[in-house]
Order: C-alpha cells, then sequence, then structure tokens
C-alpha cells in the first residue's frame, strides 16, 4: 500500500472535508444533468419510442412539438407513392380544458377549476403506425372504448383524477380508462385518446391540412436514404427526417427554448468553482497539519519531487473516494425523484464526464496545495 493511500486510511477526518466537498460538487452536476437528460427525454419521448421510421413536417418545423395542422393534405398521397413506403399516417391531436368530476365525499366548496390539456390521437386498428412500440396490447384495447383516454402519470394530481375517473373536456365526459408511464411534459399535461374518440367529440382534423406524417418503410435500415429521397420530391411542401435526426433536433430546439442550457451551464461552473475551492483549502490544511512528517522524510533523503508525487497521488485518492460518494448521494437523490414521479436520466458519457471532472478538480487541488510543502525544512524538526 502506498504512502499516499496509507495516510488517507489512517488519518481520514483531516481529508473528510475535501471527500464531501467533491462528493456534493459531483451532486450538484449529476442532479442538474440527470434532469436535464430526463427534461430531454421527456421532450422526446413521443419521438423516441414511435414505430415509424421517418417523420414529414412542415419545412421550417424543429421538431413534433408545435407543429399543428400545417402540411397540405396532398402530401399524404405523395409520401405514400414512394415504394419503399409501407403505412403513412397523419399525428391527430387537439387543445382543450379537462375539469375532473367530484367524487362522493370531496369537498365541493372549493370546485376544481378546469386545466389545459394538449390531445394527441392514435389510430387503434392493428399494427397502426400511430401507436408507440412501448404502448402495451391492454392499454391500446382501453383506448378503443369510446371516450376512453390515457394521462401520464406525472399529470394525475394536476388534473385531480385517477385511474377509473370520469372528467369534463371541453363539456364532454371522458373516461381515464389508462395511466401512461415515461410522457412527462411541465409545461401543460398531455392526454391520449384514440382518433374515433377524437373525431366523437368533434375535435378531428378533416380539413385539407394534417399534422406531422409518421411513416413506416419496409426496410428500417433504408430510413436515411428513404428520407433524402422523399426531400428531392417535396417541392418545398414538407420536409423528412429520420426518427434519430429529429430526436436529436427536437432536443437541440428544447435547449433554444428553455432555459435549462444556462442553468446547467451555470451548474456545472459553480460545482467546479466550490470542489475547487473547499478540497484545495482542505488539502492544504492537512498538508500543514503532516508538515513534520513532511519534513522527516526530507530529512530522510527523500526529495522534493517525490513529496510533491506523494502529494498529488493523495489527491487522485481523495477524488476517488469523493466520485464514489457522489455517484452514492446521486442514487439517492434518483430514488426520490423516482417516488416524486420525476424523471431523471444518466447516460453512460455523462457519469464519465462528471467522473473525469472530480478528478481533474481533485488533482488541480493538489497542484494549488504543493506550495505548501516548501514549509517542510528539516531544520524545523529542532523547533
Amino acid at each position: 500500500m502506498s504512502l499516499a493511500l496509507s495516510t488517507l486510511l489512517y488519518e481520514w477526518r483531516r481529508y473528510m472535508a475535501a471527500v464531501v466537498a467533491l462528493a456534493f460538487s459531483g451532486l450538484l452536476v449529476l442532479a442538474q444533468l440527470g434532469m436535464f437528460v430526463g427534461m430531454g427525454k421527456a421532450w422526446t419521448a413521443t419521438i423516441d419510442r414511435a414505430t415509424a421510421d421517418i417523420m414529414i413536417l412542415p419545412p421550417g418545423a424543429e421538431g413534433l412539438q408545435g407543429g399543428g395542422a400545417s402540411l397540405p393534405r396532398r402530401v399524404m398521397p405523395m409520401v405514400w407513392s414512394h415504394p419503399e413506403v409501407e403505412a403513412v399516417a397523419d399525428l391527430d391531436g387537439s387543445w382543450g380544458r379537462l375539469r375532473s368530476i367530484p367524487k362522493p365525499g370531496d369537498d365541493t366548496s372549493k370546485p376544481r377549476q378546469p386545466e389545459q390539456v394538449q390531445i394527441t390521437a392514435i389510430d387503434t386498428g392493428p399494427d397502426a403506425v400511430t401507436i408507440p412500440s412501448d404502448y402495451s396490447t391492454e392499454l391500446v384495447e382501453a383506448l378503443r372504448q369510446p371516450f376512453a383516454i390515457a394521462v401520464d402519470e406525472t399529470s394525475l394530481g394536476r388534473l385531480g383524477v385517477q385511474l377509473g375517473d370520469k372528467a369534463i373536456y371541453n363539456g364532454k365526459t371522458v373516461h381515464v380508462r389508462a395511466v401512461l408511464r415515461g410522457y412527462p411534459n411541465m409545461q401543460i399535461a398531455s392526454v391520449v385518446m384514440s382518433r374515433d374518440t377524437l373525431r366523437m367529440l368533434g375535435e378531428a382534423n378533416n380539413g385539407n391540412r394534417v399534422g406531422p406524417l409518421m411513416v413506416r418503410i419496409k426496410d428500417p435500415g433504408r430510413a436515411e436514404i428513404v428520407a433524402n429521397q422523399l426531400n428531392r420530391t417535396a417541392n418545398g411542401l414538407y420536409k423528412a427526417e429520420t426518427r434519430t435526426n429529429l430526436s436529436k433536433f427536437s432536443l437541440i430546439d428544447m435547449v433554444k427554448f428553455q432555459i435549462v442550457g444556462i442553468m446547467l451551464g451555470f451548474s456545472v461552473f459553480l460545482g467546479t468553482l466550490i470542489g475547487v475551492a473547499i478540497t484545495w483549502q482542505t488539502l492544504r490544511g492537512a498538508i500543514m497539519a503532516n508538515i513534520k512528517e513532511f519534513a522527516s522524510l526530507r530529512a530522510l533523503g527523500v526529495s522534493m519531487s517525490s513529496l510533491r508525487n506523494i502529494v498529488m497521488e493523495l489527491s487522485f485518492w481523495v477524488g476517488i473516494v469523493g466520485l464514489l460518494a457522489s455517484f452514492i448521494l446521486t442514487w439517492l437523490i434518483s430514488l426520490l425523484a423516482a417516488a416524486g414521479n420525476v424523471v431523471m436520466a444518466y447516460p453512460p458519457s455523462v457519469l464519465v464526464l462528471v467522473g473525469v471532472m472530480l478528478i481533474l478538480i481533485a488533482l488541480m487541488s493538489g497542484f494549488l496545495s504543493l506550495g505548501v510543502l516548501k514549509n517542510s525544512q528539516p531544520a524545523d524538526l529542532l523547533r
């Protein structure tokens, strides 16, 4: 066992503040990144979980959000004419207000106000291209029932409804037949229903313009090629994007649309600043407390460069322990977030990035503390 690691193990109290500083710096950054990535996954959930290989959008659209009925209906037969296209359907939807119906025993002195909701309609026929890949057969069967709706679990409390409840949507009674997972919407509650139910509510789009088109092709591996071919024949009426590209563009659009990017950058900067400042001062204080031991090593003939290597190795091990503590704290926070239906996600690249950042903070703090070794003069042992 090296001298640096032995020092950390036997005098861990002196270095605990540095470990805690690194752990909470990592937690600050990881929590923000986790929420950001979770928001991104929620923002692009409709795209990522679609069974379509290609999506057709208006020429200037950045994503599915806010697309509306912006495409001429004649675009549908134009897309159908491609020999590799297997299915085409428009993504219909609407907007409205939904109000829960009080149940026996509820306090009716303060009636709940209607909530604005965004409606997404799917086809419930066999192998429909508008059905997301994570919808179970039971969920689709539930939505086949007249006036049935599905609500994401994160919106149940906001809307004041539970599975099996009735509600009033734009003056008509609907039934909550299913609860979705993984489709949160921070801005407005999302409600899913069948196209038939939307038609019975009188809000289906039957005009000359349609919403984004979901396209399935015979060979999904040729999605990029087919999308380029469709774009060459678009004549400015639409643009075709593969599901992967559209998900990436939608995430970029979310960053531009919200202040998430600014918040994320500030959190990373703040976490780095706090980590360096506290870790540096803690390591400096710990080295000062052990200055006589370092002076003894110099008296025994250990060179100054070897002492610097010991300090840098000690900083590295402090970074490793702080990194482990940070991941444990982040895991606990993720459990609390999951209990509150808050989506947090941690891609491996994010974990690696934060891990490298914490190790660099520890090494930088150790480097800034090297100046203390100048006080490790053997003559000081005689004082």
